[in-house]
């Protein structure tokens, strides 16, 4: 972790330096010696004591699978940043270098399991069975998500930062006090919560830190820190490497490659079987990058230089898992190329399906809003009616 100071400029009234800037991205583009790594940005398998033998099933299909998860989740992700900037979405929020990060995570997860995501966890959506799609109205604005978030056991997406760490924390506790923690490992379930650095700084995030403490709560609290909070860097935000927050809260705390999908699942792994045998909750910090902007109405050029983005271009989750199936494991070009034409077909469909979608009616504002309607909206329905015939019925 670089020294905090190092973004504050001597002169306050003057921008930070260039060379302030990579002072500071070189002392955390490491992510220091706590890091969990088990391949290299060069695609070299190496060994980690205590979480290696978390991962000692995975083999050639295995990583296959997970490289193919991240090829196929990249892609639709690229389509919609291109629908929203020919505006066919009014919004798109890409996940764009973290996708090892969360496919490790979610593939880490069992059926039974939970889990609360923020807004740009289109790959553990991915992992939960639940179509790409279905994540096209929330961007759109003709749903908030079309999925049964208890039948997926995925929770629709949180807009507001860090809210969903208490919807999570209350979850589980739930699930520790209805028995589902520590009995039996065929039946035994945990909570995942994902957000990103810039949440640490909310309030409710600290507060489900403690009432998850509080109450051993089976929750692991899955911080995926891309190194910006919009337009905030982490050296702004804390003055100790993220995952080392949970002492003070008096639970474990771990650093995990984020752009090591073998890393990423074995620390998961870990972390869900510590909640759900009982030894909950869990932070995780996956140290990953944003490589696209925050959101497609951010413009990251205007606070973030071009250096930093070529440095961890070196890192890129993908062509790690490729390089090692290559040289290591001797995969051929006709895997890749198979990826590849499905990832296209893929984003065909996306693109096709999202052009498709009609707009919905203004009287959907009265449908789906309460499990049981009550008088008033029903009067309000009738007086919104009336109005609309008014007008001939037209929209």
């Amino acid at each position: 972790m670089s020294d905090p100071q190092s973004w504050v400029p001597t002169d306050p009234r003057s921008a930070p330096t260039r060379e302030h800037v990579l002072s500071g991205l070189h002392g955390l583009d490491e992510g220091g010696p706590e890091l969990v790594q088990l391949l290299t940005p060069e695609g070299l398998r190496v060994d980690d004591e205590r979480f290696g033998g978390r991962v000692a099933d995975v083999g050639v299909e295995e990583l296959k699978g997970y490289y193919r998860d991240m090829v196929l989740v990249r892609r639709f992700d690229r389509e919609g940043n291109a629908l929203q900037r020919q505006g066919e979405l009014g919004i798109w929020v890409p996940l764009l270098g973290q996708e090892a990060a969360q496919i490790g995570a979610g593939r880490a997860l069992t059926s039974r399991d939970m889990v609360f995501p923020s807004y740009r966890e289109h790959g553990v959506a991915w992992c939960r069975g639940i179509d790409p799609t279905a994540l096209l109205g929330i961007f759109r604005g003709t749903d908030h998500g079309s999925w049964d978030p208890l039948e997926a056991r995925f929770h629709l997406y949180t807009i507001v930062i860090g809210n969903q760490c208490l919807n999570a924390t209350g979850y589980a506790m739930g699930q520790k006090f209805e028995g589902r923690v520590g009995g039996d490992s065929e039946t035994d379930e945990a909570t995942m919560c994902f957000f990103g650095d810039g949440a640490t700084s909310q309030g409710d995030v600290h507060e489900g830190f403690v009432w998850a403490a509080a109450f051993d709560a089976p929750v692991v609290f899955y911080c995926q820190n891309n190194q910006w909070a919009i337009s905030v860097p982490l050296e702004k935000q804390t003055r100790v490497p993220l995952f080392q927050r949970a002492r003070g809260y008096g639970f474990p705390g771990v650093r995990v490659d984020g752009n090591d999908v073998l890393a990423c699942l074995a620390v998961s792994r870990w972390a869900l079987e510590e909640c759900r045998t009982g030894n909950g909750p869990v932070l995780v910090e996956a140290f990953t990058y944003r490589m696209d902007a925050h959101t497609t109405s951010d413009d990251p050029s205007r606070y973030r230089l071009a250096d930093e983005l070529e440095l961890w271009k070196l890192k890129d989750p993908i062509e790690r898992v490729r390089v090692h199936l290559v040289r290591e494991l001797g995969v051929g070009s006709e895997f890749f190329d198979s990826v590849q034409e499905e990832s296209d077909a893929l984003a065909a469909r996306f693109r096709a399906f999202c052009l498709a979608m009609p707009d919905p009616g203004p009287e959907r504002m009265f449908s789906e809003v309460y499990a049981d309607r009550s008088a008033r909206l029903e009067a309000q329905q009738a007086d919104y009616l009336a109005y609309h015939a008014s007008f001939g019925g037209e929209r």
